[in-house]
């Protein structure tokens, strides 16, 4: 999720806390994520290339990235970004995306520099290339993945973004839905949804499970609701779809010290942290900017699962999970919270766990469901019995002469017995 400022007015996406009724989809589909210029306030001007980059060191250091690119740079894996859109013109990622459906349900064009906006960003974040040779603009944890773009959400200054939020939520959960089983059935291997939707839904919990059982990682943003003004009562800020789902990885978002931000929605479906606050970013139209939100650290995660991915392609998605999770920095007392979960993402050492988990007999994208469940070795037949031999035949007619030999003469035992009685 991503919250947009710009000049210190809200722009962009909604963001803030939905714990209101729902209106629309005004508190079913958020996008947020703050923004700043990254040259100016008031305009994202051109920035140096030594300044992105030294923007981007502490993202890179804090999730271990280096060690990780000695392995693998994301080759091999395509990453849904099931978002507002992903513009591949732009110079950090020119070549490297795909082009999927619109499913809005709004007729905004391409050619609208209001299109895409926030999906641009996420997508340079993920698979960014740089420019000029790599040695300028933004380069994504996973450079060599490719992005696959699937619009399920308009930018709130799209120009159609008002008759959007005024459609039916199941029109537009049945949007995400079917943007899910579109990055499945295209072959993406990871999913990144930097959305969060005010309920669950039973078509979109469908999806998911099928993204799962074809071996898709699903990341998603946790929210930004940690304000006081976004929680509940009991302090933890309310739920965010599609990542308290099961089989997601949900993303909380820290600063450059490691501190958990602000924004940062606390609740119990978060499972790991990363950087998330003035995160460079390539924006759509061409210019830099600074982005803050649980969007930046989802779409970052979802590099470092590209990463995992591209290494070990078959690894279920399950233990790509514990590999995130089991190998974090900066893990809270008591090994988790609901702030950060178990920790932030460490690439490196959850590459390596990765190849250790490669190595168990893990449970095979798209296996039969009677497998475990109403089938399995419950479910064997027992084995034939074997044709008896002439001399098993007559060790049991022996043992039967001797069984009723023994009971006649108990029989017999027992009417003496009552005779006597008598």
């Amino acid at each position: 999720m991503l919250r947009s400022v710009r000049t210190g007015a809200r722009t962009g996406a909604r963001a803030g806390a939905r714990t209101g009724a729902r209106t629309g989809a005004l508190c079913c589909a958020v996008l947020c994520c703050t923004v700043l210029g990254f040259a100016t306030l008031s305009f994202a001007g051109p920035a140096h290339a030594d300044t992105i980059r030294d923007g981007q060191h502490w993202v890179f250091s804090m999730l271990n990235i280096d060690p990780a690119w000695q392995v693998t740079r994301g080759e091999g894996v395509t990453v849904a970004v099931v978002d507002s859109g992903v513009d591949g013109s732009v110079s950090d990622l020119t070549g490297q995306v795909t082009d999927g459906p619109d499913f809005t349900g709004v007729d905004t064009r391409l050619s609208n520099p209001n299109w895409g906006v926030h999906g641009t960003w996420m997508a340079s974040l993920i698979a960014g290339h740089g420019h000029d040779g790599g040695a300028s603009g933004v380069i994504g944890v996973a450079p060599e993945a490719r992005i696959l773009s699937v619009r399920v959400i308009p930018d709130h200054a799209d120009p159609r973004y008002s008759a959007y939020e005024h459609e039916p939520e199941t029109k537009i959960q049945g949007s995400l839905a079917a943007g899910i089983d579109y990055a499945v059935s295209s072959g993406a291997q990871v999913i990144s949804m930097s959305i969060g939707y005010s309920s669950p839904s039973t078509a979109v919990r469908k999806a998911l499970l099928n993204a799962f059982t074809h071996g898709v990682v699903v990341v998603a943003s946790a929210g930004n609701s940690g304000s006081p003004v976004g929680t509940y009562h009991d302090g933890q800020a309310p739920e965010s779809f599609p990542a308290d789902y099961p089989s997601v990885i949900s993303v909380g978002a820290v600063s450059s010290s490691g501190s958990v931000a602000g924004f940062s929605s606390d609740n119990l479906s978060v499972q790991v942290a990363a950087p998330g606050v003035n995160v460079p970013a390539q924006g759509r139209d061409g210019q830099y900017w600074y982005v803050s939100g649980t969007s930046p650290a989802c779409a970052l995660v979802a590099g470092v699962a590209a990463l995992i991915k591209s290494r070990y392609p078959h690894l279920a998605p399950d233990l790509v999970a514990k590999a995130l999770t089991s190998t974090t920095t900066d893990r809270p007392a008591g090994g988790y919270d609901s702030q950060v979960g178990f920790g932030i993402v460490d690439a490196a050492a959850a590459l390596a766990k990765a190849g250790q988990l490669s190595g168990h007999h893990a449970t095979s994208a798209g296996i039969s469901a009677d497998t475990y469940f109403g089938g399995g070795p419950i479910a064997i037949g027992p084995e034939p019995v074997r044709p008896r031999g002439s001399s098993q035949l007559i060790l049991f007619a022996l043992l039967t002469l001797t069984s009723l030999v023994l009971a006649g003469a108990a029989g017999t035992r027992l009417a003496i017995l009552r005779r006597g009685r008598r």
